[in-house]
């Protein structure tokens, strides 16, 4: 995320994600009222949060109006709250009033909408108390007025902005592809804007049996220097000559162009050497908790006893509860 002025000067820059975890774990242990959590896409912001917040959680994702928000405040009142890509938020007048409201530093707070609206068809009152926190996540923030300041003066605001190395290292601890992984290693020097997203997509093409390598590469190059990249990565040739060839005829440029984009595109002599623990993407959790479910009482939708609909209650109400909403 480029540094930008119109930031709060109490905006607390966070560049490993052991220091984002803290930050989070404070949150979900109940210590921080407010945290907002702003930086570049594709670094896991979303998911930090995601596994620090164990209990019940509303959470409000993509576009949401001021008056959506309201409701879910209220069907989930005193329950943490999450509104993930919330960007253009900060121009929104209601939205900023309501949140301004919601993220009072007393324990309770009272949030009300007095205008003409639909509330009794969704059974809400026009005015309710809840003890609600909230975590706000995006990619970009502006302090456009004294509304916008005064929701920043509520809470805790950091900026996200790991290096590449970082998020490298972050990727190991789940990732699971070791050609893919070395590839981002070799070029890690090269990108500006590091993103997970990057293994992962890298990943999909590569069991549809598409240009993985292509795709990895043009996070961080363009032009010349991608095309022989691209030619270094490429298995096929079996010298530098052919390579050269290759990339004359791809009209690209010249021998004298390819050597001197090669030599820039040197990977450092520390490039790092991460052995990868993970050999396969991990199960889908949604799925992994219905086959245990299906283990436990049988095939679903077969007639079952009121004691197995017990048990299944039971267990259904240990398991986290994430509300995903999206408001028009």
């Amino acid at each position: 995320m480029a540094q930008s002025k119109s930031l709060p000067a109490h905006a607390v820059r966070v560049v490993t994600y052991a220091e984002l975890q803290r930050y989070v774990r404070a949150f979900a242990d109940g210590h921080l009222n407010l945290l907002m959590i702003f930086g570049n896409p594709g670094v896991g912001k979303s998911r930090a949060v995601r596994e620090a917040l164990k209990g019940p959680v509303c959470w409000i994702g993509g576009h949401a109006t001021a008056f959506g928000i309201f409701i879910e405040a209220f069907q989930h009142r005193n329950r943490p709250m999450v509104l993930d890509d919330v960007d253009g938020l900060y121009g929104d007048r209601n939205g900023v009033r309501l949140l301004k409201a919601l993220c009072q530093t007393e324990t309770t707070k009272t949030l009300s909408w007095w205008t003409k609206t639909s509330l009794q068809c969704h059974g809400v009152p026009q005015a309710f108390t809840t003890k609600s926190r909230l975590v706000l996540i995006g990619n970009e923030w502006k302090t456009l007025n004294a509304d916008v300041a005064a929701l920043e003066d509520r809470g805790h605001m950091l900026i996200f902005e790991p290096t590449a190395l970082e998020v490298h290292s972050q990727a190991a601890e789940w990732f699971w592809d070791q050609q893919i992984f070395d590839l981002v290693a070799d070029n890690l020097h090269l990108f500006a804007q590091p993103s997970l997203r990057t293994y992962v997509h890298a990943w999909e093409l590569k069991c549809a049996g598409l240009d993985w390598r292509q795709t990895v590469l043009s996070r961080c190059l363009s032009g010349a220097a991608l095309e022989v990249m691209k030619l270094k990565t490429n298995p096929a040739f079996a010298c530098e000559a052919e390579r050269v060839r290759a990339f004359i005829q791809s009209g690209a440029g010249c021998r004298a162009t390819y050597f001197h984009h090669a030599k820039k595109l040197k990977p450092p002599k520390d490039r790092p050497k991460l052995l990868l623990l993970h050999k396969s993407p991990p199960p889908d959790p949604d799925s992994t908790y219905l086959e245990r479910l299906r283990k436990r009482f049988g095939e679903l939708g077969k007639r079952w006893t009121n004691k197995s609909r017990v048990k299944l209650v039971k267990n259904l109400s240990k398991k986290p509860a994430f509300v995903m909403c999206t408001y028009v």
